[in-house]
């Protein structure tokens, strides 16, 4: 099993992590957000993180809430990866706009698109947030197709794209279990496709996710999508309780062949020590 976290992520630090708390640099900006993994206490004092820190996130239910801004800091501001570009905001879901552990997989799409040696391979991103891993497929020469229910994240992936330079993604609006059937009917196929599905969630019509009850028949209908000569895959997910043992279940399961299968967990190192595990995943490829 892997153990991976991102590497010369020069806008990003994990700072410290404790109490149900997380203190990271996003570019020249201070957060502290709500973590429920961290357990464990924090090794900078309240003090400390409050003195560092330019905004903090304060929870009014499980899902949603305001920031307090303890310095000056603007809603929204720019970081980048390499020659990926983002924008960030101060959204009331707690989230900014970039899952830094995600990275890791930024780095794995880029290089297995570079091994396939295809003319603009096609490249699906399932679940895709506001685009990181399609504007690193687009970056490394694929043709890209990015999925997502939420019509404004969706927005905000094609201004990343614009931010690092890139066009002609290809938006779709819709739920993801909907769109692969329907790709399935039609006999596409993807060199590469990444999936990283939340533990449950809507689609634009009230379509109901849950990673559970799904993702098995998720799998299936992916596993029929994938070119059968080159290909690579990356399955992602974010759920207490889900190991990787699960990811290798369910990729042999729907795989007839038996791949070259890589699962592990990612996590983020803080600055003072401790390790925040963020996911675990599968991944393998056929060039």
């Amino acid at each position: 099993m892997l153990l991976l976290s991102p590497q010369n992520f020069k806008d990003y630090e994990l700072i410290d992590v404790g109490n149900f708390e997380k203190l990271e640099r996003f570019g020249q900006y201070i957060t502290i957000r709500p973590e429920p993994q961290a357990v464990w206490e924090p090794k900078l004092s309240a003090q400390q993180w409050r003195e560092k820190a330019h905004v903090k996130f304060v929870a009014k239910s499980s899902s949603s809430g305001n920031w307090d801004k303890l310095k000056n800091v603007p809603d929204r501001w720019n970081i980048q990866y390499g020659n990926l570009k983002f924008r960030l905001a101060l959204t009331s879901f707690k989230h900014v706009g970039i899952f830094p552990e995600q990275a890791v997989n930024w780095d794995y799409i880029t290089e297995s698109i570079g091994m396939l040696n295809i003319n603009e391979p096609k490249f699906l991103n399932l679940f895709a947030y506001t685009g990181a891993a399609s504007i690193a497929a687009k970056a490394a020469g694929a043709d890209v197709t990015h999925v997502d229910s939420i019509k404004q994240v969706v927005t905000w992936a094609n201004e990343n794209m614009q931010h690092s330079s890139l066009d002609n993604i290809r938006w779709v609006v819709e739920d993801a279990m909907k769109f692969v059937k329907r790709e399935v009917k039609r006999g596409k196929k993807y060199h590469g496709i990444i999936l990283d599905p939340p533990a449950y969630g809507h689609g634009p019509n009230g379509e109901s996710w849950q990673l559970e009850q799904m993702i098995d028949e998720m799998i299936k209908n992916v596993a029929l999508l994938l070119d059968e000569e080159k290909h690579f895959l990356i399955l992602n997910t974010y759920s207490l309780g889900f190991s990787s043992m699960i990811i290798e279940n369910l990729i042999y399961n729907n795989f007839h062949r038996k791949p070259d299968l890589e699962t592990g967990e990612l996590y983020l190192q803080a600055t003072t020590g401790n390790k925040l595990p963020l996911g675990v995943f599968g991944r393998f490829r056929k060039i």
